[in-house]
């Protein structure tokens, strides 16, 4: 990403970063291009902003793009970005109330410990058959499910065994999803350790049983 921003800078072109899925606290920071020091020049960010109780998004930018198109009207340069849910006032408070709880609560603070002990519970799953790789970034981890873990050859996509994982985690009250042959793991920043031995407790039994032939 570092690079990237550099390339734009030499270039003049504009950084656009999508962080609908990443931003919000996911990544251990409260923007994951934080974790490399990087600032865009535009910044989509959603979901985590009302904590997924109401739908809300937001593009964030600096002066110099505001100032961009701010000029009298009969310039021409008005931006109309405008549309029929903009400033929509029940996701604007559901978005209020999620970043007083970010600041009263101390959610950044304590999200590294989180997600230290996610790290180590994941520990669990990295020796298993049919487990060819797992990829934590944050709060946001991608198990790769492979039939050979020496050769990492996948099991043929019919067989959905992602999807099988998935189904027996959610028998036992943990609701995950899978893309492709990835079991994805997205838990809320406010799941406790207990929760989160829950989860990775889940997703063993489900390798367990549903990747029994895996080499």
């Amino acid at each position: 990403l570092t690079r990237v921003a550099q390339a734009t800078q030499r270039s003049g072109a504009l950084l656009i970063l999508d962080e609908v899925a990443a931003g919000m606290g996911r990544s251990g920071k409260m923007f994951a291009c934080e974790t490399e020091g990087v600032i865009p020049d535009f910044l989509c960010i959603a979901k985590g902003l009302t904590g997924g109780y109401l739908p809300l998004a937001a593009t964030l930018t600096h002066q110099r793009i505001f100032d961009a198109f701010l000029a009298p009207p009969e310039e021409g340069k008005t931006f109309f970005h405008g549309h029929t849910y903009t400033g929509n006032a029940l996701g604007a408070a559901a978005a209020v109330a999620t970043l007083d709880l970010f600041e009263s609560e101390e959610i950044l603070n304590r999200l590294p410990e989180k997600i230290e002990f996610l790290r180590g519970q994941l520990m669990r799953l990295k020796d298993l058959p049919g487990v060819g790789d797992i990829r934590q970034f944050g709060l946001a981890v991608g198990i790769e499910l492979v039939m050979d873990r020496e050769t990492r050859e996948p099991y043929p996509s019919c067989e959905r065994r992602a999807m099988r994982v998935c189904g027996h985690a959610v028998e036992r009250g943990v609701f995950l999803r899978p893309l492709g042959d990835v079991v994805i793991l997205m838990p809320p920043l406010s799941i406790t350790e207990e929760e989160i031995k829950r989860l990775i407790d889940a997703v063993e039994s489900g390798v367990r049983t549903c990747l029994s032939d895996a080499r």
